[in-house]
């Protein structure tokens, strides 16, 4: 089975059409959470999402635009974009993501939106948080989303440390002994200082994964959120990769 892996789709219809596009062969997508939030096409990207078979989790956004977190928890501009999300979300895209799990394991993996330990709203964005983490879960791998940043974690055998190791674009790397926490970066809002949509291709017969970037047509994504009154802020980020 060959499955496409993403996060944080962020309602950017646009990062998310070519995500799909340039993945090549998939049987189903593993979404870790976001689908919704920031972005100007919250309806429309549930609705591609589940145009194929799929795993989703909930995330942090999908649980605020339900009602089922505090907004005065977000940012200013997160909070605005909440605020209209809630507004836009259709009866199905409502019940779409009131669906969603926060955690679940499939296989050798376990999938979390922000950490096996709190999965909706923990980052896991150093080894110290990783290595607490890596007591939270059973299997070898955990996936996780949140962080808008790609990364593999890898636990050391001997003394239970982790290393940071920077995603290779376009080279699969095989999935060994090693326990590891992977997070396939954003399709819709990259952190990383690079603004292409992040996602990733795992190979579970042959137990590969593959990080993998593509350029978007940013614009168009600015352009529809311009037009919803959206904030200057999150239009602005995407050009950039903050």
């Amino acid at each position: 089975m060959r499955y496409l892996v993403l996060s944080d789709i962020h309602a950017n219809l646009i990062a998310f059409q070519t995500v799909v596009d340039d993945a090549g062969p998939f049987d189903a997508i593993w979404c870790l959470g976001d689908v919704v939030g920031y972005g100007p096409d919250p309806n429309e990207c549930v609705a591609l999402l589940r145009e194929y078979e799929h795993l989703c989790l909930a995330g942090n956004h999908d649980w605020a635009a339900l009602g089922k977190l505090d907004l005065d928890t977000f940012n200013a501009d997160a909070r605005a974009a909440a605020t209209w999300t809630q507004r836009m979300l259709s009866a199905s895209s409502r019940e779409f993501l009131g669906s969603l799990s926060s955690l679940l394991c499939v296989g050798q993996f376990t999938l979390a939106h922000g950490s096996p330990r709190q999965p909706i709203w923990e980052y896991i964005s150093d080894t110290l948080v990783a290595h607490v983490n890596f007591f939270h879960f059973e299997t070898p791998y955990c996936l996780v989303g949140h962080t808008h940043t790609p990364v593999v974690l890898r636990q050391d055998a001997e003394d239970g440390n982790c290393r940071i190791l920077a995603p290779r674009y376009g080279e699969p790397i095989r999935l060994g002994d090693a326990r590891l926490i992977i997070n396939p970066g954003s399709v819709g809002q990259p952190r990383d200082s690079d603004p292409r949509a992040a996602y990733a291709i795992l190979d579970a017969e042959a137990m590969t994964w593959e990080h993998r970037r593509i350029e978007y047509q940013v614009e168009e994504t600015q352009s529809r959120m311009r037009q919803h009154g959206l904030p200057y802020k999150l239009v602005a980020r995407l050009q950039f990769g903050w």
